[in-house]
């Protein structure tokens, strides 16, 4: 239930930030809603916990954004790029990659580190060693959830949308930054995408409150008076949520973490595939060898070509780009594997990146030279560039093939 703080002072300290007081389960809850980018918030925060009132801390990160926010540099060179690869994992690279650099954008805008009050509070917590709880979903399911809510041209747009925040480089605008106070930083790196999509505002807004609301009943831990801090723009939801939910947290929580699991077979892009194929084969049964030939060689070029070139354009290593245009043409027989896969594989192995790389990833991410000139940032783009040449690359042909039968 909804109640007061019995402290008056602390209910002074908090005034300048909205708040709610939560009772249950004989745990006072107090729900502070800060704002990302607010010099204010980070001050209100570092009174309450000093104010000695609370005996634990709970605030809106998860393990790795909290690693992220204090473990430096050294963070990224720990990363493993070749398991990043070949666990799938390069697109959910680039998201970290483009939420890091709209976050160095607000910096150097703003002059404050975006976050800055959560980073205090588990600073401050450790201090006066306070158990401190991470509450929010972890970035990788949230993104892998809101990705399958979305569908394929979704799921276009988000792309386009992280990229669009990869080589962004202006200013934050005044749209962004009202959501960033309100207090959210998934919600505000998406831009208006997030705000025209409803799926991706109910996963990244939504169930995050219904998350936070099952890890705040799950980690009680015989604590008894929590600050819990959160982005200004969850408080309401949170709050409902902490107050009203009877689901078991445990088994809350595991739902909202349950990611519905890749269907093995991509079976539009091997249908169509298959479709292309069957059509050069038929061009051999009916047109002779010279027409099964010729419709053979435009599939060869311009899959084989168009990821050549897209691995050629990422200033992709001579072996590199061979093997993109070795492996685009094979697609249909190894569904499961992009051309842009291997070509990065080949990448990393010839051009391994070192620590320097790792530390000014996220400064050379900020202009285009750079995203070349580091290579860490360049095995992204040869991902990329690659899966986009050999994709377009079998829908021109397929449209040549067909063309040419029909014809």
């Amino acid at each position: 239930m909804t109640t007061e703080l019995p402290d008056k002072t602390l209910e002074q300290i908090l005034a300048e930030q909205p708040y709610r007081v939560i009772e249950r389960d004989g745990v006072h809850y107090t729900l502070l809603g800060t704002a990302h980018i607010s010099q204010t918030s980070v001050e209100v925060v570092q009174n309450a916990i000093d104010s000695g009132y609370f005996d634990a801390v709970a605030v809106e990160l998860d393990p790795h954004r909290l690693q992220a926010m204090t473990g430096g540099p050294d963070a990224l060179g720990k990363i493993d790029l070749i398991q990043v690869i070949r666990k799938g994992h390069v697109a959910l690279f680039a998201a970290n990659l483009a939420l890091a650099a709209y976050q160095r954008r607000l910096a150097e805008q703003f002059g404050i580190e975006p976050g800055a009050e959560l980073k205090r509070a588990v600073l401050l917590a450790q201090e006066r060693q306070l158990p401190v709880q991470l509450i929010d979903r972890e970035v990788g399911i949230t993104f892998k959830r809101a990705s399958h809510r979305l569908g394929f041209v979704g799921r276009l747009k988000l792309g386009s949308s992280l990229l669009a925040g990869l080589f962004a480089s202006e200013e934050v605008n005044e749209d962004e930054i009202e959501k960033l106070k309100q207090g959210d930083m998934l919600e505000a790196s998406f831009g208006e995408f997030a705000k025209e999509t409803p799926a991706l505002y109910e996963t990244i807004i939504a169930e995050r409150d219904r998350y936070m609301a099952s890890r705040l009943r799950e980690l009680q831990g015989g604590s008894t008076r929590v600050l819990a801090v959160v982005g200004a723009g969850h408080l309401a939801g949170l709050a409902q949520h902490l107050a009203e939910d009877d689901q078991p947290p445990q088994q809350l929580r595991e739902t909202l973490e349950q990611v519905p699991r890749k269907k093995k077979i991509p079976w539009v892009t091997l249908t169509v595939s298959l479709l292309i194929l069957g059509g050069i084969l038929w061009g051999f049964l009916h047109g002779g060898l010279d027409v099964g030939k010729k419709l053979l060689l435009q599939w060869v070029f311009f899959t084989g070509g168009l990821a050549a070139l897209g691995c050629l354009l990422a200033r992709g290593h001579p072996l590199s780009i061979l093997a993109a245009a070795i492996t685009a043409p094979l697609k249909p027989f190894r569904p499961g594997i992009p051309p842009g896969a291997i070509s990065a594989l080949i990448e990393i192995h010839l051009r391994k990146p070192d620590y320097n790389d790792f530390l000014t990833l996220r400064d050379d991410t900020q202009t285009l030279k750079g995203w070349y000139r580091n290579r860490v940032s360049r095995m992204l783009l040869n991902f990329i560039l690659t899966n986009l040449g050999s994709a377009t690359g079998v829908w021109l042909a397929g449209f040549r093939i067909f063309g040419k039968l029909l014809g």
